[in-house]
């Protein structure tokens, strides 16, 4: 797979290229059914869920972290972006578009109070 620079910006299309070849150059892709990505994303959430269970409320910023602490949580979102990403490209859904068209339904389900002058 090809590398990745830091300075590279991250889009969903590129994660979604980077998974295809990351699958594909180890020929995984026999083995990304959807009910196989779902079951490793759900496994994920739950590695993700582990890391905040005996925390308690956790404050915005996660300022009385540790930087390893941190850098975990950061491994484990990554974990499940990156399956949702796939999970999304084998079922064919533009997971961007989809996200954009969730937030307009949602705005017109949940719309914003409007403040009296």
């Amino acid at each position: 797979m090809t590398g990745v620079s830091e300075e590279e910006t991250v889009t969903l299309k590129l994660l979604k290229q980077k998974m295809h070849d990351f699958a594909q150059e180890r020929d995984w892709e026999r083995f990304h059914s959807p009910r196989n990505l779902l079951l490793a994303l759900v496994g994920e959430v739950g590695e993700l869920s582990e890391i905040f269970q005996w925390k308690g409320e956790v404050a915005r910023g996660l300022g009385d972290w540790k930087e390893e602490e941190k850098v975990h949580l950061g491994e484990e979102l990554s974990d499940v972006l990156l399956y949702l990403v796939r999970l999304s490209d084998i079922c064919g859904v533009d997971l961007g578009q989809a996200a954009l068209r969730k937030l307009r339904l949602n705005a017109v389900k949940y719309p914003a109070p409007t403040i009296n002058k």
